[in-house]
């Protein structure tokens, strides 16, 4: 059996994972995650959960085809098959930032202070952000990893409260002295620019463009933010 090899996002999380950690993984599919902190005794234990069926037979091969104990693979709706007691490490991640915070209204016991949360959105990062914020969540710390050409926001969260600015909302709650930060915020800058090039051409929605601009001024700001942190 070759080694198991993490992708970089994967491997972030595994890294921000603290040893000794009681795990929770949501959405594991395969169970790569669980699998390798297992492997490095990086965990106590982990529950691997998934909505379906077939990525929990995926996770019990893994477990199995590295001989892994102490991983409990269970079906269920995101958080719905873990008690605030089982873990004290919460990860969420592969899928939509809506999807995340989702998960996390109907668990609001997530927000006690006692567990930490491990998340990496796909997409919509900001509407995560916003519903951490809103919810009674704060922002330990945000690191940026390329993986395959795209860059992925991951966050490390627990209960607490945070205030963040619209750029921040879009560009990272805490990238200011992230290397990929400056490239994650032109990425954002150049989409949005798109968007507002559409609506001016189709005549659409004048102040959703309005908004827009407000998001793509906030960000310009960001950025400079950023150059001037980085500067040498």
């Amino acid at each position: 059996m070759k080694p198991l090899e993490l992708t970089p996002r994967l491997q972030l999380l595994a890294d921000w994972v603290r040893s000794g950690a009681r795990l929770a993984d949501v959405g594991t599919d395969h169970a790569y995650l669980p699998v390798w902190l297992r492997l490095h005794g990086r965990v106590v234990y982990a529950i691997a959960c998934d909505l379906r069926k077939g990525p929990l037979k995926r996770a019990g091969e893994t477990c199995q085809a590295y001989g892994v104990d102490r991983i409990c693979c269970r079906q269920g709706d995101g958080l719905a098959s873990v008690t605030p007691e089982e873990a004290d490490t919460i990860v969420i991640a592969g899928i939509g930032g809506e999807n995340i915070a989702a998960i996390l209204a109907k668990a609001p016991w997530t927000a006690d202070g006692t567990h930490t949360l491990l998340l990496q959105p796909q997409t919509r990062a900001e509407v995560l952000r916003a519903f951490l914020a809103d919810h009674g969540y704060a922002i330990r710390r945000e690191a940026l990893v390329e993986d395959r050409g795209i860059f992925y926001p991951v966050m490390e969260a627990a209960g607490g409260e945070m205030a963040l600015s619209l750029g921040q909302l879009y560009g990272g709650a805490a990238l200011l002295h992230d290397p990929l930060g400056d490239r994650y915020i032109i990425e954002k800058i150049i989409r949005l620019q798109g968007a507002v090039a559409g609506i001016n051409r189709s005549g659409g929605n004048q102040e959703k463009g309005d908004a827009l601009r407000d998001i793509i001024t906030a960000l310009l700001s960001m950025r400079e933010e950023w150059r001037l942190a980085n500067s040498r």
